[in-house]
């Protein structure tokens, strides 16, 4: 196998040769490696080097960036898995100068995953986790990141590959990257339940095409009953803006007040807070003190999460201007009108022109038109 040696943050490490003439170059190498995710493996870095867990595991290593990462930055041990042999020899290869610190196995992730346990494990696959969260429920003992490519079926633009796979009615609407989010961060959620365990978000969210949670698995029965009273839906008019929020495992039949349409719902998915504010919090003051090769996009996503209202869904504003005809102000002016209304309104961190307030419909519209 032909490698290279690249580095992201402080650490080197060899991964396949790309054929840069290809679609996707990442898949023209016989182990993955995507460059493109290099902001999902800073975060994940940076998180540990604050919750210092005692063995992480990435689940499936492919090059083992991550892992030897995290080996190397945060000075944890790390436990690096792929069960192709060409990659977990590029695995050791990466591990080489981490020597203890790192363990390179050659399983199946959830044969592994249900034969031993880690302090935080990490789902990173091509495409969806969907087949590995309900090992990694179990083999978690305090953390539980994903990371979900498959961002079409959890949109809703392929809506069956969707609801198979997550047991949930994505909606492709103009806050699809938000339905995305708490779709997966719903089904993880479900899946750690089931083991009387709740679950907390410390830092999730969408970016271009993937959806990225990290969650703090509790025990104990009643912190998975509080875990399981944050799901419900989202219930969308298909005739106008207007949206509502439902918790409940069954979505109840309800009619859009402002026109009278039957609501469609979206869910079962998860309601609430995507991030812990002091996380967030302790994140952007460590991004000072590291060092990153693109450490500027890391620190405004950060910024937006920090700042970001706890609704499940947002509105676009010029989809908004559409369809009131009007044309909208710019984005902090809207902002401020609806702030100076009385009520609260931020960006969101995934859509440039996505707006989150807690405004009625009507409020909205008053700041919009000015």
């Amino acid at each position: 196998m032909d490698v290279v040696e690249i580095q992201e943050g402080t650490t080197r490490f060899f991964v396949p040769m790309q054929d840069p003439a290809h679609a996707f170059p990442a898949a023209s190498a016989p182990v993955f490696f995507n460059q493109r995710m290099e902001l999902n493996r800073d975060a994940t870095v940076l998180l540990c080097s604050m919750l210092r867990p005692s063995r992480y595991l990435d689940v499936m290593g492919a090059s083992g960036a991550r892992g030897v990462r995290i080996a190397h930055e945060c000075g944890l041990p790390v436990t690096i898995n792929d069960r192709d042999p060409g990659a977990a020899a590029l695995i050791a290869r990466n591990a080489e100068p981490y020597g203890d610190l790192v363990e390179v196995v050659s399983e199946d992730a959830n044969v592994l995953m249900h034969t031993r346990r880690f302090d935080a494990v990490d789902i990173d696959p091509f495409g969806t986790p969907a087949y590995f969260l309900n090992a990694a429920a179990g083999s978690a003992r305090r953390y539980l990141f994903a990371t979900a490519t498959d961002t079409a079926p959890l949109c809703g633009a392929h809506l069956k590959a969707g609801m198979r796979r997550y047991f949930a009615r994505p909606l492709n609407t103009e806050y699809h990257s938000e339905v995305a989010l708490r779709i997966l961060l719903g089904f993880a959620a479900r899946e750690i339940i089931k083991y009387d365990r709740g679950c907390e978000p410390l830092f999730c969210f969408s970016r271009e095409h993937f959806v990225r949670v990290h969650l703090q698995v509790t025990n104990g029965a009643r912190r998975a009953d509080a875990t399981l009273a944050r799901i419900g839906y989202v219930h969308q008019c298909p005739a106008c803006p207007y949206r509502e929020e439902q918790r409940g495992l069954i979505a109840e039949t309800r009619r859009c007040p402002a026109c009278g349409a039957a609501l469609t719902a979206t869910g079962p998915l998860w309601l609430g807070a995507v991030c812990n504010r002091d996380i967030v919090a302790g994140m952007l003051a460590g991004l000072e003190e590291r060092t990153f090769g693109r450490p500027e996009p890391l620190k405004k996503l950060l910024q937006l999460c920090g700042e970001e209202l706890d609704t499940a869904h947002f509105y676009d504003y010029h989809v908004l201007g559409k369809t009131w005809k009007c044309s909208p102000p710019d984005m902090e002016t809207l902002l401020a009108r609806l702030r100076e209304r009385g009520y609260a309104a931020t960006r969101t961190h995934h859509a440039g022109t996505g707006v989150k307030t807690d405004a009625p419909l009507g409020i909205l519209r008053e700041a919009m038109l000015g």
